[in-house]
């Protein structure tokens, strides 16, 4: 028999612990309530959310997080050498991935400089969430040391922003932040922590992302219940489809735009299913780079300016032209007034704020491109044959004329044709913007979405590099290729130092022509050729450059030198070690074609 001190103590155990499991029957370990710090919560909420990569620099207000990130190596941190190249990762992490990316910025300077970054993803729909902190409560308004209003500046260039200064508001406010990113149509959310908040204390209890979506939290429930475009879209109109349908079999020239919603809501083989039924040419729009197949024979190519002309010339004569996932902007549609006159217009996008904002349309539907793509494909009546309408189409299919090379230089299509042919077919490119952005978009073969990675509606030189580390941080196992000029690679070319140290194997392919391509071809032809601060006759030597970074770099003025030194680049992925791949190009090298703003077909400048 136990002794009655053992037998107490026993007796007292098993009461505890039969406690326990009255108290948490049906409650994980995981939910208990525990007391964190702010910078904790910050973090808990981030794994939370599935984040295992945040890109960012640190500063001041924004060290107590950065502390607390130091015991959580579940999450890696990518340390860039300016924090708008921590936005252009982040970024190109979440176009590549289909994840949120995101990005830690301290205050000031620190979150300015990522207003860059946060307009590029704002304008091509990209899911970033971006985190700054600020100075202490006590300090807001008093123009405190590194102190400014951050969501003053971005918020215009967001999808919402948010001051946290009390850490009781902490973990409901990122749970939010990241709901409202990627629903939707997709975009960057900005969040301003004050120091303070993130070193009190409060009780934290874990969420899932479903759990807080589908809980009571009010916020969400008013924003879900309103249709509010950062959280959600209406039901999708039945009878607007059922009349798209009708509209398709009574067509007989049918036009297809693919954009970047295509890309966002994940609808390529629904659209691709679309544009087999319906027997149309699909033309494409910058950013609806990939999804549609690069080598699909219904592919009339890039619409607008730069475009092909078998899609502008599509375009002005269908009688049926159906946007999906497009904006409609400037260098799509050039002169509104006489964009696919002869054409009925439909758009289906998820955000209503672009319907009937550039273009008027004879019908439109609010919705996601894959559910509204699904329920169209059920509404129609049979596929169409449209083999003479093909025919007219396909007639103005043409190879892109280039200029003879000058001594010492390659052209374009050299440049890139070799790397599409010694490059692996699913290499992710990013780009850069100018002359060397379109050339990309003319010859490489997209195939599926999130292999091309550009700056399209905010246009953003320097984007190229930061995008390309985000992008091979989220694809290790892929290759990935940086298309830039020597205007923009000047301008964030210090990421060299992010690449070398993470060993991160980008294959820059640089086009110079010691000038500011794109800028130099408007002065060209429209500007009588005075070339007002457009010539870059002061770069750097690139190799030199590249090599002082350590990593590979590579001059080249031949196609047969390119060709080996793509090859070796290749071959080289696994040391770790990029390339920098410096190609000389003549400094009055055109892009063709280029359409004239004042009147679509009739006034091309160039073919």
């Amino acid at each position: 028999m136990k002794p009655p001190c053992e037998l107490m103590l026993l007796i007292f155990y098993t009461t505890v612990l039969k406690f326990r499991e009255i108290f948490y029957r049906g409650v994980s370990m995981d939910k208990i309530t525990r007391k964190l710090n702010g910078s904790e919560i910050l973090i808990q909420c981030l794994l939370e959310q599935g984040v295992d990569t945040v890109f960012g620099y640190p500063g001041g207000a924004i060290l107590n997080v950065y502390d607390k990130l130091y015991d959580h190596k579940e999450i890696r941190h990518i340390l860039t050498a300016h924090e708008q190249g921590a936005s252009h990762a982040a970024d190109g992490y979440a176009r590549s991935t289909g994840k949120v990316g995101v990005c830690l910025a301290t205050s000031g300077p620190g979150s300015t400089n990522l207003a860059t970054g946060v307009a590029t993803a704002y304008m091509d729909s990209s899911p970033v969430v971006f985190i700054t902190c600020n100075v202490n409560s006590d300090l807001i308004g008093r123009d405190s040391f590194q102190e400014v209003d951050i969501t003053g500046v971005t918020l215009p260039i967001t999808k919402c922003t948010y001051i946290v200064s009390s850490v009781k508001n902490l973990a409901d406010t990122v749970r939010e932040a990241f709901a409202v990113a990627k629903s939707g149509r997709p975009g960057p959310v900005l969040i301003d922590i004050q120091k303070n908040a993130t070193a009190d204390e409060y009780d934290y209890t874990p969420v899932t992302p479903e759990e807080y979506m589908s809980g009571s939290n009010a916020r969400i429930s008013r924003l879900k219940s309103t249709h509010h475009p950062s959280i959600g879209y209406p039901e999708i109109d039945i009878k607007a489809v059922e009349t798209l349908a009708e509209m398709i079999d009574a067509s007989e020239k049918p036009l297809l735009i693919c954009g970047g919603g295509v890309v966002r809501s994940g609808a390529s083989e629904e659209f691709r299913t679309l544009a087999r039924r319906m027997d149309s040419p699909v033309a494409i729009t910058v950013m609806g780079g990939g999804a549609f197949g690069g080598y699909d024979p219904l592919k009339t190519g890039m619409i607008g300016m730069h475009g092909s002309q078998a899609s502008n010339m599509a375009c002005d004569a269908c009688d049926l032209l159906i946007a999906v996932g497009c904006r409609f902007s400037d260098r799509v549609t050039l002169n509104p007034a006489g964009f696919a006159k002869n054409a009925k217009i439909v758009h289906i996008d998820i955000d209503p704020s672009e319907i009937d904002k550039n273009i008027k349309t004879d019908l439109h539907i609010i919705g996601d491109a894959k559910e509204i793509l699904t329920m169209l494909l059920s509404k129609m009546k049979r596929d169409k044959n449209n083999d003479g309408w093909k025919n007219y189409v396909f007639s103005f299919r043409r190879e892109t004329e280039y200029d003879d090379p000058v001594n010492g230089t390659l052209t374009p299509k050299e440049i890139l044709s070799a790397a599409a042919e010694i490059l692996p077919q699913d290499t992710i490119v990013t780009t850069d913007v100018g002359q060397h952005q379109m050339w990309a978009i003319q010859h490489f073969k997209f195939d599926y979405p999130g292999q091309l990675i550009t700056s399209g509606g905010f246009g953003t030189m320097g984007f190229g590099l930061g995008a390309a580390i985000g992008v091979q941080a989220g694809n290790p196992e892929k290759t990935v290729l940086h298309v830039t000029g020597d205007g923009s690679f000047r301008m964030n070319c210090n990421e060299l130092a992010t690449e070398q140290y993470y060993k991160m194997p980008i294959i820059t392919l640089l086009f110079n022509n010691s000038t500011l391509g794109m800028v130099r071809q408007w002065q060209h032809l429209i500007y009588k050729e005075r070339y007002s601060q457009t010539t870059l006759d002061r770069s750097p030597d690139f190799v030199k450059l590249a090599e002082a970074y350590g990593v590979h770099g590579a001059s080249v003025r031949d196609e047969a030198t390119l060709r080996k030194v793509l090859t070796e680049a290749v071959n080289s992925r696994p040391d770790g070690l990029g390339w920098v791949i410096d190609c000389r190009i003549d400094i009055d090298e055109m892009v063709r074609p280029m359409v004239g703003g004042n009147s679509f077909i009739t006034n091309f400048m160039l073919y």
